[in-house]
């Protein structure tokens, strides 16, 4: 298994989300907000001040758990999905799962995303 993070931006979370519907098989995902700098700064980068965020831009994180399978179609998608063309459309990261396990389940199996 393997779990995607995209970090995307805010406004773009619907169209990635209508965008997974639209799958014949959906995967479920979350979707957290987060704060924090790209690599860089200058020209184009976006500053707006308020006391708690001096320094960070708003980003969503998605975060899917997927079987190996399916990682190409999904990052491919997601990122379609987020682009603007635009500084700061963010990242798509993969990374192994090395375990899942059902919190539902009362013997604690484990196996695929539930």
């Amino acid at each position: 298994m393997m779990r995607i993070e995209a970090f995307i931006q805010p406004h773009r979370v619907s169209r990635v989300v209508l965008a997974l519907h639209a799958l014949p098989r959906f995967p479920g995902f979350t979707v957290l907000d987060a704060h924090g700098q790209g690599p860089g700064r200058g020209a184009g980068g976006h500053y707006d001040y308020a006391e708690e965020s001096v320094l960070y831009h708003r980003h969503s994180v998605l975060v899917v758990i997927c079987e190996d399978e399916e990682v190409d179609m999904l990052t491919t998608l997601i990122a379609r999905a987020a682009h603007t063309g635009k500084r700061g459309d963010g990242i798509v990261a993969v990374s192994a799962v090395s375990r899942v396990l059902g919190i539902r389940d009362a013997d604690g199996e484990t196996g695929g995303a539930t």
